[in-house]
């Protein structure tokens, strides 16, 4: 068995190689149309076997950062490629786990979560025993770094998860979720990692939260218990650990501080993203299937909460992400893959409904 700890250490070049070796493909292929997707032309297969999701545009569309398992990897490590699926190589150290990557809008530099200052080996996976859960990794912190990964820099040190984290468009602000008040709670902070400041404080999880083009507003999934249901999510808390059974997208005007609902339709919404265009928010939702994993990719109007399907695959489609001018759209999917469950990441042309 492959000594994973020797690949890192190989020079960037060599690393690359390996990486590719790791996805035989090298570039895209072309991928099978699924019908009812009449947004997305062009789909294009980018990763092949493993576990890839996550996967987020550089400001000019042309690179990919995303998380993996593949390989010798026991748990998720940073990787980039182009826009593509050419030129794939693992930057971050592969000690701990990693997750929630983003670039810079000038390219400069990386953010993403890592539990490797307080534990080099994988984390042990979290009890599914008593049901889905997402682990909430108490070592994990934000980490800034060169655009290949090189010399991280830590970003937050307060004690419990904080993870989650996003530039804006103009680079001048990072929104993450943090547990350092006792709940998970949205804040923001400078890219240097100084001027923190919370945004969200109702019972609950808040998380998954990403800026508008220019700037003013994001968008985030919740979930707001009441009763024993909040009963049940802070003892899960208190464990390190979550059960996304229920979640909502919520909007904030950043000027104005004030949270507003655009979803309550009982199903898991997650992974939002705004589209550039401003009026429109796509997210993975299991709204036509609440009690499974079938999860699509939906459109949402927040003038008129209109919701319109963009994926109709009967597995699971989720973090997408439009490229800066509208024309691309960036998913993972378990379609077409080897084995069940495999998640790889796709890339597509979109066009958005005239009406």
């Amino acid at each position: 068995m492959k000594n994973y700890t020797v690949l890192l250490a190989l020079p960037p070049l060599l690393l690359s190689l390996a990486a590719q070796a790791m996805d035989p493909a090298g570039t895209g292929a072309a991928a099978e149309p699924v019908t009812g997707e009449p947004m997305l032309e062009n789909i294009r297969q980018l990763t092949f076997g493993g576990q890839n999701a996550e996967a987020y545009f550089s400001y000019d569309a042309q690179e990919l950062i995303f998380q993996s398992t593949r390989g010798e990897l026991q748990c998720d490590a940073i990787f980039r490629m182009r826009a593509d699926g050419s030129e794939v190589r693992q930057i971050s150290s592969g000690r701990g786990v990693t997750t929630c990557a983003f670039i810079a809008p000038d390219n400069r530099s990386v953010i993403y979560a890592s539990t490797h200052l307080e534990h080099e080996a994988c984390p042990p996976k979290p009890d599914y025993s008593q049901g889905y859960v997402w682990p909430l990794h108490a070592a994990y912190d934000i980490f800034r770094a060169g655009p290949e990964g090189k010399d991280p820099v830590r970003l937050t040190d307060s004690p419990g998860y904080d993870a989650e984290a996003v530039y804006s468009p103009q680079g001048d602000r990072i929104v993450f979720t943090s547990v350092r008040s006792g709940d998970l709670e949205l804040y923001l902070m400078n890219p240097d990692g100084s001027g923190v400041e919370q945004l969200t404080d109702a019972p609950g999880y808040d998380g998954g939260a990403f800026f508008s083009l220019d700037g003013k507003w994001i968008v985030w999934r919740a979930s707001r218990p009441a009763g024993d249901e909040l009963a049940g999510y802070r003892e899960l808390l208190a464990r390190g650990m979550i059960r996304p059974g229920k979640l909502d997208l919520h909007i904030m005007n950043l000027a104005e501080r004030k949270p507003v609902r655009l979803t309550d339709n009982g199903a898991a919404n997650f992974g939002p993203y705004w589209h550039p265009g401003g009026r429109h928010i796509i997210f993975s939702s299991n709204l036509h299937n609440p009690e499974g994993r079938n999860f699509d990719l939906y459109l949402i109007d927040i003038d008129t909460r209109e919701l319109r399907r963009v994926t109709n695959y009967e597995d699971f489609d989720g973090f997408p992400m439009f490229s800066h001018d509208g024309s691309k759209l960036v998913f993972a999917s378990n379609r077409f893959g080897k084995v069940r469950g495999e998640t790889n990441v796709f890339i597509a042309d979109f066009e958005l409904p005239d009406n």
